[in-house]
């Protein structure tokens, strides 16, 4: 048997998550959860709460949306549509790349608005092209901007634009209206009760994973088929256990996740926006830290405030850290979706939070767009190492004249209880080697590291980094691209909004006294080169005794 079909299970390792559980037992938590319930949070959640619950059922309430989603997909076939790409943010992206990466189907995912990133999408082959175009309102700046894209390259390219977007949006969207007006070839309507997060079994998960070729009306009936276990109360209820061991030891508020032997692919990513978004607020939260391997030097840290969650292909085929609290799931991707989404609701209840807001994660939004409306001058370098130009907030650099000190400097400003956050607003693909400064820098500090590609991440970790605990440093890569790309009928183009996007997030953490390092790098590639041979530099150093 296979972990594509493997039953559903979390196995907790570690102290004191059997009593959590027994208290979510006997607050009917789960029970609650599954009936609706809004007033699981408290009064002040309450009105949130009551619109944000739908996610509960969607095995069932989706699956009208099956067979439109079958019949256009035939249709586009029949015309020689197989290129799918898909502009979307946050939970509208991530739950569709793990879905299709999973299935092992080719999906273009343009979540970036890195104009290296945008011009390579839009030089694929766009006589086979589809855009499915996911945005609940459709405002979302990035989106919006990818579509405006796209139109003008199939229009140029002699192509009737209109009928090759297909839309995801939310009932009476000002986005459904503008597909009308526009005459675009379909739009799918999303349950308005599901928060972007919680989406991935509605039409945002669905609708572009299912063009693409995915089974998605397998991945409902493997969340019905474990939506009993995980509405019991029941000290055997998964989502209970996984909740209690990521939100349930006072002081263990980093859940190191891993996937370990699993057939699923990508989904630390995706969980790390479900978690990070849902309790990151109040100054409180769980901090998601995806890595890429069970070699991660966080899943081998006896740091007093980590909890590690592993997805594996079975609970005997994970390592388990000693004196770590540890949970490994297992179970097919349709169970582990719902599995997480219900542990994340009850994660919620036991940090005393509402799980459905984001109440943070709009002020780095309003600040790129007062940039994007000034267009100021960039602001001066402290000084340029190489072909990095280095920044930091007010105080980070005095005394400071060389890459290594400034990054010296940063990590001086890390507590024992904190993190370091890479914010790398680069090329994903072109630049994919960067992310091997993150076990590094975990390494050297002994400290979490999250990595995040902007301005993807602004839609995920970026909620906890403003709302959640106040223990974070932050080092923000930025580059210069060789070539730019306009966005039709803007006064700006894909180069100045991704810009303003790290600018507006950076002043958003430093107005909160947050310590940011700013590098942008003049030569994307050899300025990737130069970090890394920093940090090997570095590791050398200290292996020699020096």
């Amino acid at each position: 048997m296979t972990d594509a079909h493997s039953k559903l299970a979390a196995t907790a390792y570690g102290e004191g998550w059997q009593q959590v559980v027994d208290r979510l037992v006997i607050e009917k938590i789960a029970s609650r959860i599954a009936a609706k319930d809004a007033t699981v949070w408290g009064p002040e959640a309450e009105a949130e709460s009551a619109i944000r619950l739908s996610w509960v059922d969607l095995y069932e309430s989706s699956r009208p949306l099956l067979a439109e989603i079958e019949a256009l997909q035939a249709d586009l076939r029949a015309e020689g549509l197989d290129r799918i790409v898909l502009a979307g943010m946050g939970g509208s992206s991530l739950a569709p790349e793990v879905i299709t990466r999973t299935a092992g189907v080719d999906l273009v995912v343009l979540d970036s608005t890195n104009p290296s990133v945008i011009a390579r999408a839009l030089a694929g082959d766009l006589q086979r092209t589809v855009l499915v175009v996911s945005s609940k309102s459709g405002g979302t700046v990035e989106t919006d901007s990818q579509r405006r894209a796209f139109v003008k390259a199939f229009s140029d390219a002699g192509i009737d634009a209109a009928s090759r977007i297909v839309v995801v949006t939310d009932p009476g969207s000002p986005f459904e209206k503008l597909a009308a007006d526009e005459g675009y070839r379909k739009t799918f309507l999303a349950d308005p009760h599901v928060g972007g997060r919680y989406s991935a079994l509605t039409a945002f998960g669905l609708v572009p994973s299912a063009l693409a070729g995915a089974d998605v009306a397998e991945l409902l009936d493997q969340a019905a088929e474990v939506a009993p276990a995980l509405q019991a109360d029941d000290a055997e209820n998964p989502a209970l256990v996984l909740a209690a061991v990521l939100a349930g030891s006072p002081g263990r508020d980093k859940a190191i996740i891993a996937a370990g032997g699993s057939s699923i692919v990508g989904f630390p990513d995706w969980a790390e926006q479900l978690i990070a978004e849902s309790t990151g607020k109040n100054g409180t939260g769980v901090l998601p830290v995806a890595v890429q391997t069970l070699k991660a030097p966080e899943l081998h840290s006896s740091a007093g405030d980590l909890v590690h969650a592993l997805l594996a292909a079975d609970t005997s085929s994970a390592s388990v850290a000693s004196g770590t609290p540890t949970v490994v799931t297992t179970g097919s991707l349709g169970a582990q979706l719902l599995l997480w989404e219900t542990a994340t609701a009850a994660a919620g209840y036991l940090l005393g939070i509402n799980p459905f807001d984001q109440p943070d994660v709009e002020s780095a939004k309003q600040a790129a767009r007062g940039l994007l409306d000034a267009q100021p001058e960039p602001e001066a370098a402290a000084f340029t190492d190489g072909t990095v130009e280095v920044r930091g907030s007010e105080g980070l650099l005095d005394g400071v004249d060389s890459l290594q000190g400034a990054l010296d400097t940063l990590l001086g400003k890390l507590d024992e209880d904190g993190y370091l956050a890479v914010m790398a607003y680069l090329d994903s693909e072109r630049d994919e080697n960067l992310v091997s400064i993150r076990p590094a820098l975990a390494t050297r500090t002994g400290r979490p590291v999250t990595f995040g590609w902007g301005p993807r991440f602004l839609h995920s970790t970026g909620q906890y980094h403003k709302g959640g605990h106040p223990q974070g440093v932050f080092l923000q890569i930025t580059s210069s691209e060789s070539t730019d790309v306009e966005i039709p009928d803007r006064p700006f183009s894909f180069g100045t909004l991704i810009s303003a996007q790290a600018a507006g997030d950076a002043n958003v953490l430093a107005e909160r006294g947050r310590p940011v390092l700013r590098l942008h790098l003049t030569d994307p590639a050899a300025g990737v080169q130069q970090l890394i041979s920093l940090l090997d530099a570095h590791d050398k150093s200290e292996a020699s005794g020096r």
